[in-house]
């Protein structure tokens, strides 16, 4: 991602939660289009946030009983399919855990973005590594602040130390977002493509195309 000349720009804003399944697989077939298109095209992504469970409890639950309590009898079913989707991304599907806001995430990711667009993109990927790869809990300060840290993000201690840090901004962000977005993952391409779910890279590539005219 970048500017240069000769290459028309694309700006994606995405709509996410940093605990939805399909915003990863998502990511992931946005960077594959980005990578075949990158001779063409400068991208800036900008993520924004999504909350699937507003009420989601700050202390977190076993990520296994959560989804046994969303899904009921189909839980299981849910997390065979997506452990298939994510290996066929070449990735481990890791169902230990807690579940639970993902407020602070979103905190730390608006905040990142404040240093730049590729540091957010970057911690964004770290983060749903840390959640749906490695077992880990990202309402947990400490994993917040290594995430941040292993990406280059500077100041996140100081900054996650305090909680009122950055929740206007995220609040806002939210509203505005709150009648535009019916599901998670939501993109809006220059502005005038816009399409939402796991989309392949294939749809990414052609919105780029139809983005740029």
């Amino acid at each position: 991602m970048g500017e240069s000349s000769g290459r028309k720009r694309i700006q994606i804003d995405v709509v996410s939660d940093t605990v939805c399944p399909w915003c990863f697989v998502g990511k992931k077939n946005l960077d594959k289009a980005m990578e075949q298109s990158k001779d063409r095209f400068d991208f800036e992504v900008r993520w924004h946030p999504f909350l699937l469970s507003p009420s989601a409890p700050k202390e977190g639950i076993k990520k296994s009983e959560f989804y046994r309590q969303k899904f009921g009898n189909q839980s299981e079913s849910i997390n065979s399919r997506m452990k298939q989707v994510f290996q066929s991304l070449g990735y481990e599907y890791d169902l230990s855990g807690l579940w639970g806001s993902t407020l602070d995430s979103h905190r730390l990711i608006d905040f990142a973005g404040k240093q730049g667009f590729q540091k957010q993109h970057d911690l964004v990927e770290e983060l749903f590594l840390n959640y749906f790869t490695q077992g880990k809990y990202i309402g947990d300060r400490q994993v917040l602040l290594e995430a941040a840290e292993k990406v280059g993000v500077e100041g996140a201690a100081e900054f996650l130390e305090d909680p009122s840090q950055g929740l206007n901004e995220v609040k806002e962000e939210l509203g505005r977002y709150a009648e535009r977005v019916n599901g998670v993952p939501h993109y809006l391409i220059n502005g005038k493509e816009e399409f939402s779910g796991g989309r392949p890279p294939e749809a990414f590539l052609r919105a780029f195309e139809a983005a740029a005219k």
